[in-house]
């Protein structure tokens, strides 16, 4: 640990923090439980997978059933399932069936969003 960071008391082996109360405080108020950040690293977890990005990508345009997905993504169907179903896990997509055909959709319009945020890191 840097020293910067931490100013040490030499017998007491107490570390003062260099922060003063009312940051500290807020810092303790404003960070999320670790059931929250669980939560957003299974949401991360699910978004790191480039074939799932990919997924994700398309329907961000348009939603599509199963086959128009693996045929514009060149991906094969039972792959594209698997990871459907991954997603929909994850609370990222979401899918109705018409008749025989069931159809996939982003869940919510947030994940749009985290994408465009994304591409400008890149």
């Amino acid at each position: 640990m840097s020293e910067l960071a931490y100013a040490y008391e030499p017998k007491v082996k107490t570390r003062m923090l260099l922060l003063d109360k009312k940051t500290e405080d807020t810092v303790k108020n404003y960070l999320p439980s670790r059931e929250v950040t669980l939560g957003m690293a299974s949401f991360f977890s699910v978004m790191g997978d480039p074939t799932r990005l990919k997924i994700i990508s398309a329907l961000s345009i348009s939603g599509m059933c199963v086959g128009d997905l693996s045929q514009v993504l060149e991906i094969n169907q039972t792959t594209l399932s698997h990871q459907l179903h991954n997603l929909r896990r994850g609370g990222i997509v979401d899918s109705f069936r018409q008749g025989k055909v069931v159809f996939y959709s982003i869940k919510n319009p947030v994940i749009q969003d985290i994408l465009l945020w994304c591409l400008e890191f890149v």
